[in-house]
């Protein structure tokens, strides 16, 4: 099985995760199964027991990687499938090409993406859709959303969800050694920082929380993720509220932290209007963090009753939810534990042996 071997260097940290946690999975199934990465950047990133084929001559873009130098790489390397983790596949191939799509807001709501040429990216994301001989998903609601943006038969779409890493996992609370400029209680949030986000309506909830919940008086809000645009509305409320403090912009950090990060928060909360499958959930769940989430697209899908749900708009509902948190250990210890057996449905084991099974019957 090829797979392209530059999701393994994506600027995209949720693709990076995904392809690593997936090929971790296959290799850990003891099957007959041989894996080779096509191309990348990289190869120092491309797992042990992963073979490689450098990329062949192709025209020098991204573009021109899909179309000409993955299926030539394919065919040097003689695999049975091709996957393409990440929107995008060849539109020929010499082989079956299994694509992951892991959702499609781009295509639904494309004034989240107000880009010079996203239609052009929409155009050859949904021209690789109808290409591709399988489709992998991450959710039921993102199946559903992609027969709805491509009208392509459901019978074509797997849903195989994501899994959690073993680095995810409670720890000491004297293991909480954070950042500069982070300072218990805070909110976590862990994701790019785009407008679908809604990270306004926390923020505004934050301050609400507070002015009237008791302990919550001196919470801020910490991010972690790349601003996409947003970031200095947040902190532009911070200030107005004269408490510039109050909100903190990591950007991007290691595994090892952003573990840490987890397990120092009050909570994560995830105020997404649209997610595909919504991964800093459960890895916030398998770390024993309480997640305050909401009620839009597939979050409810994910977290089951083991986060409190609210609806993204209500602000007033989620400032009650905050202080409710934030004052509440029983609560608190209700939300860690229902969290955890949640969490523990998710594995990357499950989530390879879903997509092995996609592989062989396009093979």
């Amino acid at each position: 099985m090829g797979i392209d071997g530059r999701a393994f260097s994506s600027p995209a940290p949720g693709i990076r995760r995904y392809v690593t946690g997936l090929v971790g999975g296959l290799l850990e199934l003891d099957e007959p199964l041989e894996i080779v990465a096509l191309g990348g950047h990289d190869p120092a990133v491309i797992p042990a027991g992963v073979g490689h084929v450098e990329e062949p001559p192709h025209p020098p873009s991204n573009l021109g990687w899909t179309l000409v130098g993955l299926p030539r790489a394919a065919a040097r390397g003689r695999v049975s499938v091709i996957h393409a983790p990440a929107y995008t596949a060849p539109v020929w191939a010499p082989v079956p090409v299994v694509l992951t799509i892991h959702d499609v807001s781009y295509e639904l709501y494309p004034e989240w993406y107000p880009y010079r040429r996203d239609w052009m990216r929409r155009a050859f994301y949904r021209r690789s859709a109808r290409a591709a001989d399988r489709i992998v998903t991450v959710s039921a609601f993102s199946a559903g959303e992609i027969v709805r943006a491509y009208r392509i038969d459901r019978g074509r779409i797997t849903v195989a969800p994501l899994g959690v890493d073993p680095g995810f996992a409670p720890r000491a609370a004297d293991a909480c050694e954070v950042p500069a400029g982070v300072i218990a209680p805070f909110l976590l949030h862990v994701g790019d920082m785009h407008e679908r986000r809604n990270l306004t309506t926390v923020v505004d909830a934050m301050f609400e929380a507070r002015r009237h919940f008791g302990a919550a008086a001196a919470l801020s809000l910490v991010t972690v993720g790349a601003d996409r645009g947003v970031g200095d509305a947040l902190c532009r409320i911070a200030r107005e509220a004269g408490a510039p403090e109050a909100v903190v912009l990591l950007g991007d950090v290691s595994e090892e932290r952003l573990q840490t990060l987890y397990r120092c928060a009050t909570a994560l909360v995830y105020p997404s209007m649209y997610e595909g499958f919504g991964l800093p959930l459960i890895e916030a769940m398998a770390t024993g963090t309480p997640v305050i989430a909401s009620s839009a697209a597939s979050i409810p899908e994910v977290t089951g009753d083991a986060a409190l749900i609210l609806d993204p708009t209500d602000a007033a509902a989620w400032a009650d939810a905050i202080g409710r948190v934030v004052n509440d250990e029983a609560l608190r210890a209700r939300l860690r534990a229902s969290g955890l057996a949640r969490a523990s449905q998710f594995t990357w084991r499950r989530t390879a042996e879903i997509t092995l099974d996609v592989y062989r019957r396009a093979a």
